[in-house]
């Protein structure tokens, strides 16, 4: 053990000073030997930790992203293969080949701070076998192994016999209740953190390798954390439940506000922005107006809450823009109008038909159905002679080989009628 931990001493070094620096100030506050100074100098670590892994979180999410982009594709070689599992797979690793994506990435906070949390892990293990590690002195040492959280030693195991726990000025009972309780939340919250990625920011549209790398690592994670959690000191203990929390807390904020599009989370984002942006007429936040803008660009490719979410902008008579805004309906007409292009958005305006006059009507100046020509409006006094004694005609002649006159004789607008006996010139 001390031969591995000489070779990783670049890390215990640097992990060590930072607890020293952070109990420098806490032990001003609370006492160089409580609980309090020492278990909060862990959470400030792992705090301090998770700060410089925002750039790789950020590069997880939008590895995420762009494992969204290929479900398309994903579903395509799904159902082209859907009898060939060894070939769909196949297909699988040569698109994320070709697109330079990888399905492993969701790992990459995990992975990156594993070698603080075993740096860690060697520094509460030196403290409780008495040794000096790191930046950690022998008045330290002493400091450290005195510190006991809700009764329980910082360097005690769940595993420990009765004699070492003594040795650390508690008791038995007192470690194995905190430790396992500590378990039990580590492990709780580590399935939560998982299930609510599986069940509200996946698209289940697409059956992917990550879905089913996210549901193994759902149930695998927690059964892990509490077989090796008994070997864990209870300073480490603290370290891990506290960067469960905070991956919790981080991942319930970007589930809100930048959720996958065909989730769950989608529809309840989609719904919240509905309401808002119809109470205001606009769209408020640029994160906000981003997605508009992207629900805009993808057209006929929009899922049912992208569909919804536009229809119910209509219902409202507003109209999303390619630019992420929103505009009343009308306006967006008219824009669309300017630029020569089709209203696709708003409800269009109804064009009423011109009304004729009733020497139009009787003179059959209307043809039949589907067919247009040009409309005139002239008066009685305006028509050709050859006209009047037409008309004159129609109006009070009557239908050979019958005494009844027809619909458009007596003056009834039924749609237009060819003439029973037009006038030529």
């Amino acid at each position: 053990m001390d031969t591995i931990a000489s070779l990783f001493s670049f890390i215990t070094t640097p992990v060590s000073w930072v607890i020293v620096q952070f109990h420098t100030v806490y032990g001003a506050i609370f006492g160089p030997d409580t609980g309090w100074a020492w278990g909060l100098s862990i959470v400030s670590l792992v705090i301090l930790i998770r700060i410089c892994l925002i750039p790789l979180f950020v590069k997880q999410i939008k590895a995420t992203r762009a494992m969204q982009t290929l479900q398309p594709e994903m579903k395509k070689i799904q159902e082209r293969y859907k009898n060939d599992k060894q070939r769909q797979s196949e297909e699988m690793m040569k698109l994320y080949k070709d697109t330079g994506t990888n399905p492993l990435s969701s790992c990459l906070p995990i992975l990156a701070q594993s070698p603080f949390f075993f740096a860690l892990y060697h520094v509460l293990n030196s403290i409780a076998s008495n040794d000096t590690i790191g930046v950690i002195n022998e008045n330290l040492l002493q400091s450290a192994q005195k510190a006991h959280i809700v009764g329980a030693p910082l360097a005690a195991k769940f595993t420990d016999s009765a004699s070492k726990v003594e040795a650390l000025g508690a008791s038995l009972t007192d470690v194995r209740v905190v430790t396992a309780v500590m378990i039990v939340l580590m492990s709780a919250s580590q399935f939560f953190t998982q299930r609510q990625l599986m069940t509200k920011n996946v698209d289940t549209t697409v059956k992917t390798p990550f879905m089913q790398q996210q549901k193994m690592l759902m149930y695998v994670f927690p059964v892990m954390f509490a077989v090796f959690g008994i070997n864990f000191p209870v300073g480490v203990l603290v370290y891990w439940l506290t960067t469960n929390v905070w991956t919790m807390g981080q991942q319930m904020y970007v589930i809100r506000n930048n959720p996958t599009p065909g989730s769950k989370a989608q529809a309840e984002y989609l719904e919240r922005l509905t309401k808002h942006v119809t109470q205001h007429s606009k769209v408020g936040r640029r994160r906000d107006r981003t997605i508009v803008k992207a629900i805009v660009a993808k057209g006929r490719d929009r899922n049912e809450f992208e569909r919804k979410f536009i229809n119910g902008l209509s219902k409202a008579g507003l109209a999303a823009q390619a630019d992420g805004t929103v505009i009343k309906s009308e306006s967006a007409a008219a824009a669309q109008a300017e630029d020569g292009a089709p209203a696709t958005t708003g409800t269009p305006k109804r064009q009423q038909p011109k009304r004729q006059s009733k020497s139009q009507r009787q003179s059959g100046g209307a043809r039949a159905a589907g067919e247009h020509e040009p409309k005139t409006s002239l008066s009685k006094s305006d028509q050709p002679e050859d006209a009047k004694p037409a008309a004159a005609a129609q109006k009070g002649g009557a239908k050979p080989g019958g005494g009844t006159r027809s619909k458009a004789q007596s003056g009834q607008r039924k749609g237009p009628q060819r003439p029973k006996s037009p006038s030529k010139k």
